[in-house]
């Protein structure tokens, strides 16, 4: 396969999921483009994870966990990586690549990744500085692309934000039309870019220097189809569904609400700086007070909804997965961006469920009464 996989954002999790599975195709016999890992941030703390992308022996991930009831535990090389860039500092050279080699996008830009500076799009759109958000970017170099040829592309996002792909096509095709692009620009953006509609789900525990990452076994790459959709490669962990929704339901309103509603607990009873999710969960009465959020307000929401079975099973899979022995997962990471969490995880929940939560609806008051 020729032309390449941009991935914008250099984060552990994209290390240990996508990477590792272009990674384990590749060793498979599949023809997998390369990934060229850019920057978004300009962080000059990152510098040296990327100049790590570029070494030829590759990056460590560890994988740590239960599987079937035994413990397991396997390191890899993850060489599907070629080299990392910055848009702060190598922005022409991503133009260039994007406008001619890549025949695939991958995104993890954060809980705010979507964020649009006001005004931004007002600057036009050709790409000789890059706009500060990365949904700007994004158009920037879609239109560099249009302007040099113009092939199909498709986009790829890994943001735990609610029906990614469209959601950040509707705000690239806004900035589009705020910077007054060109109508046959538009048709291409609307004929010609897929962008995806994917979950991811997977742990990643903790950051291994400069590049690489320590995550549990499970993982999960759900993607939907679409007309024109191609993806990289195929592998174990990635799935393709007519309906994406029943994945996302389960994994947004049950394992990440479990740890954000783990964030709230840590924060409001001032607990330990660098408590991990096994450690908090090892004190009987915090277990038990998840244990109750799940049997009489969670459950009952997704038994409304027709998915009672598959979310009593994916309920027992989640706490083995946070008991996981081998991960320390700091609740300190987990905690950041808590607000937007909050909102994103359980008030949404509240919102599709419909069913009586009392526990989960004081969260959600509680972060609106401090917002």
């Amino acid at each position: 396969m020729t032309g390449l996989i941009l991935q914008f954002g250099t984060s552990r999790f994209l290390q240990a999921h996508v990477d590792l599975f272009l990674h384990e195709a590749r060793e498979a016999g599949q023809d997998v483009p390369s990934v060229v890992i850019v920057q978004t941030s300009g962080s000059a703390e990152r510098a040296g994870r990327l100049a790590a992308f570029s070494d030829p022996a590759g990056f460590p991930v560890v994988l740590r966990g239960l599987e079937n009831g035994l413990a397991t535990e396997r390191r890899v090389a993850v060489k599907s990586v070629s080299r990392g860039l910055s848009t702060a500092r190598d922005w022409a050279e991503i133009v260039d690549l994007f406008a001619h080699e890549a025949d695939f996008v991958v995104s993890n830009t954060g809980d705010s990744g979507y964020a649009v500076t006001p005004g931004e799009a007002s600057t036009g759109l050709f790409a000789d500085t890059p706009l500060v958000s990365f949904p700007g970017k994004l158009l920037q170099l879609l239109h560099a692309r249009w302007q040099r040829g113009g092939r199909p592309l498709t986009v790829l996002p890994c943001e735990l934000v609610n029906r990614n792909g469209p959601a950040l096509r509707a705000i690239v095709r806004d900035l589009a039309a705020t910077a007054s692009a060109p109508q046959d620009f538009l048709r291409y953006l609307d004929q010609e870019v897929v962008f995806a509609n994917t979950l991811v789900d997977r742990i990643v525990s903790e950051p291994l220097q400069p590049a690489g990452a320590v995550a549990e076994p499970y993982a999960l790459w759900a993607i939907e189809r679409a007309p024109g959709l191609s993806l990289p490669c195929t592998h174990p962990s990635i799935v393709l569904t007519d309906d994406l929704e029943p994945y996302e339901r389960l994994k947004l309103h049950i394992l990440n609400l479990g740890h954000s509603v783990l964030a709230d607990i840590w924060q409001r009873d001032g607990r330990p700086e660098h408590e991990t999710v096994r450690a908090i969960l090892a004190e009987p009465a915090v277990n038990a007070r998840l244990d109750a959020i799940y049997r009489d307000e969670v459950l009952p929401g997704f038994s409304a909804r027709g998915m009672e079975d598959a979310a009593r099973a994916y309920v027992a899979t989640t706490m083995d997965r946070f008991r996981n022995p081998y991960l320390d997962h700091r609740i300190a990471d987990i905690a950041g961006n808590h607000a937007l969490k909050v909102e994103r995880r359980i008030a949404a929940f509240l919102d599709w469920a419909g069913t009586p939560a009392p526990v989960l609806s004081s969260i959600v008051s509680r972060q609106k009464a401090t917002a």
